[in-house]
């Protein structure tokens, strides 16, 4: 396992750079590839928008700064037309293509944001990734996918309301800790992956969510169930044993005791 991912699941949570992260995830399918240029293109949207945002203050302010370097000069933008296009949701191939998904652009949108001492967070929205700008008693939210549009409180609650399907719902959502950024950027690769049938990549991928995010149980989860299709019976005990470890809800253990009770003696 490459030692990039070994370090990022023993660091410190706020240790974590977004966009170094996921070049370094991105890194272990191109190991051939050169990451210095891509390094480069970052420090350079970095020093561009040093200078557009110069002396802004306002979340409001920053956020149209952010858009008019990303989305404007660079031209990142939401790739609607090939959505589950597997480059999207890597980050060398999205600096390449300067196009992506809404948690791929939200790492690019809120890194540059960090680089600058800006406040800023990767917002979990159901079905969707948006992000908040700015943790003052007026922050605001845009869409990177969209170019960085504002979203407002009826639009947002409109995204939550959808999701769970109900007429009228909350419109609170919560800023991701970092490791959980990673994991969904991983996540929507691996569920690409396994929809076109490449079950032992979608493995490969849930393994590296454990090794960076030991904490986050689902990724056990999927990782058991895999390894239960490739008839790897002692490494599914030892992934349902691993989150047993870590989770302390009730039935999420009951599930996994009778999971591994139901497995064939070694």
């Amino acid at each position: 396992m490459d030692d990039q991912l070994t370090h990022l699941g023993l660091i410190d949570e706020d240790e974590i750079a977004l966009d170094d992260a996921a070049l370094s995830l991105a890194h272990l399918d191109h190991p051939d590839v050169d990451l210095e240029p891509y390094r480069h293109l970052l420090g350079t949207i970095e020093t561009r928008l040093a200078q557009v945002g110069q002396g802004v203050e306002t979340s409001t302010d920053r956020a149209e700064a952010l858009a008019a370097v990303l989305a404007g000069e660079f031209g990142f933008a939401g790739d609607a037309e090939t959505y589950d296009d597997p480059a999207n949701a890597d980050m060398i191939r999205v600096l390449d293509r300067r196009r992506g998904l809404p948690v791929s652009l939200s790492i690019l949108w809120v890194a540059m944001a960090r680089r600058l001492g800006w406040s800023a967070d990767v917002l979990d929205v159901p079905g969707h990734v948006l992000v908040m700008i700015g943790a003052d008693a007026k922050p605001v939210i845009v869409d990177p996918f969209a170019g960085g549009a504002s979203v407002g409180v009826e639009r947002l609650a409109a995204l939550v309301g959808m999701a769970k399907g109900e007429g009228r719902a909350a419109t609170h959502v919560a800023a991701m800790p970092n490791r959980a950024v990673l994991v969904r950027l991983l996540q929507n690769q691996a569920s690409r992956a396994e929809q076109a049938g490449k079950g032992r990549r979608a493995l490969d991928l849930y393994v590296r969510m454990t090794t960076m995010a030991p904490g986050y149980p689902y990724a056990w989860w999927e990782r058991a169930r895999l390894e239960l299709v490739d008839h790897e019976v002692a490494a599914a005990r030892g992934s349902l044993s691993a989150m047993l470890e870590i989770t302390r809800e009730p039935e999420l253990r009951r599930r996994v005791t009778e999971t591994l009770a139901a497995l064939p003696s070694p």
